[in-house]
């Protein structure tokens, strides 16, 4: 079945707000969203026929509705859930009315259900299957499908997130301001996962997935207009719209890995990058800065480098020993290993990585191999970098930057078609 990009659009905007009241009301996330589906399928059938009803939103939750209420009544071993919810949903008020006749002032409960995807009682993975399904409107097979798993695998991860919320005891409906302040954090992780996974995928043959990219830019723009005063909000959303600027030269015809230092900077999407260089303008001086705003500072001097010789490492350096400060990790000292090779010389920078020899959380990581070689290969210590480039290659887990991995390393083997070093591959949003 085909339908109409704009009814498409605004199903999936609609979706989680037709969600997020049903579960308010009735407080029943599995059977909320099975009638939700129903209710989208419904429509995408008829409203490219029939015409998009004058209150859409309304529509959508009286259909949902009526398909809770006929999913009730078919369990007569629950006849209680079936009073619960015909107590709670009077007949007179779902089914002796017009489809789209709910009220427009009806409140959007979309951000309350996208914080409680991001429940501190679900891991992280959980967090990320739920938020995708229930807020990005995603099936199980295309979620299943971008992490490389099989569709029964994601359907019981989803299912086990949605028990553990009922566990859990989780209240659904607005947080107050302290409560929202202490989950947002969280919420901001998952769409960040998300869109790392999207912009370079961790497994498997594919070196991205524009689909999880494209939906977390979604979600976090959405997010924004929800917070439009929260600066690591406006951080995040300019972060991945300065990172997904560079994506159509990121790859050769052949789906290669080609990395920063060799890209087409003339194939950048200028229109993202201006809207992402516009908002962490905006961000910064708003409130405190946090680490999305300072990654997203760091990928807005690259994009505005016309070349790599123009590059203001010097700033990149900087605001990286910020990001340090504010957020340390040891990705982020790797990063700035890279900045510090630039500025004072590859030897400073290999100083920096051998701080980060005994810790476990860079132990199976490829990254640390993968800049040891290139401030190797900066340093004229060919040996030794096509040792570490080797190194990252058997411990990378995506294809092509496997394939990029071993293709340095066969170029350090080989003299005579030596040339000047570049940068090495991204594995996130904070270094492209």
């Amino acid at each position: 079945m085909s339908v109409d990009r704009g009814v498409e659009d605004l199903l999936r905007e609609l979706a989680p707000q037709v969600l997020g009241a049903l579960v308010r009301r009735h407080g029943q996330f599995d059977a909320g969203e099975d009638a939700v589906q129903e209710a989208l399928l419904a429509a995408a059938t008829q409203w490219p026929v029939e015409g998009v009803p004058d209150n859409p939103r309304g529509w959508l939750r009286t259909v949902a509705e009526r398909r809770l209420l006929d999913q009730v009544r078919s369990e007569v071993s629950r006849r209680r859930r079936e009073d619960a919810v015909a107590a709670a949903t009077p007949q007179s008020a779902v089914l002796g009315r017009p489809a789209d006749a709910d009220p427009a002032a009806d409140r959007d409960d979309s951000l309350a259900l996208l914080f409680l995807c991001c429940h501190p009682a679900l891991s992280e993975p959980s967090q990320i299957a739920l938020t995708l399904r229930a807020v990005g409107g995603l099936t199980t097979a295309q979620i299943a499908a971008a992490f490389l798993v099989p569709e029964a695998t994601m359907a019981q991860r989803i299912s086990r997130a949605k028990q553990s919320i009922r566990a859990s005891g989780a209240r659904f409906g607005p947080l107050s301001t302290v409560e929202q302040a202490a989950r947002l954090p969280a919420v901001l992780h998952v769409l960040y996962l998300i869109f790392n996974e999207g912009y370079a995928t961790s497994d498997g043959p594919d070196l991205a997935t524009p689909a999880l990219s494209d939906e977390a830019i979604r979600l976090t723009r959405w997010l924004a207009t929800l917070l439009p005063q929260d600066s690591e909000v406006a951080g995040l959303l300019a972060l991945m719209l300065l990172t997904d600027a560079r994506r159509p030269a990121r790859s050769a015809p052949d789906g290669s890995l080609v990395p920063l230092a060799e890209q087409d900077r003339g194939r950048w999407d200028q229109r993202r990058i201006a809207e992402g260089v516009a908002l962490i303008t905006s961000a910064l001086p708003r409130g405190p800065v946090g680490p999305y705003q300072l990654q997203a500072a760091i990928a807005a001097v690259h994009d505005e480098a016309p070349s790599l010789a123009d590059t203001d490492w010097p700033q990149i350096l900087a605001l990286y020993e910020l990001l340090e400060h504010v957020a340390p990790n040891p990705m982020v000292t790797v990063n700035r290993a890279v900045a510090v090779g630039m500025v004072h010389g590859p030897a400073a920078g290999l100083e920096l990585l051998a701080t980060l020899e005994s810790d476990k959380r860079m132990a199976r990581h490829h990254r640390l191999h993968a800049v040891r070689a290139h401030l190797l290969e900066l340093a004229g210590d060919h040996a030794a970098a096509l040792a570490s480039y080797r190194e990252a290659a058997r411990r990378a887990t995506s294809v092509p930057e496997r394939r990029h991995l071993t293709a340095r390393a066969a170029r350090l083997s080989a003299p005579a078609d030596r040339c000047s070093p570049s940068a090495p591959a991204a594995t996130s949003a904070s270094a492209d």
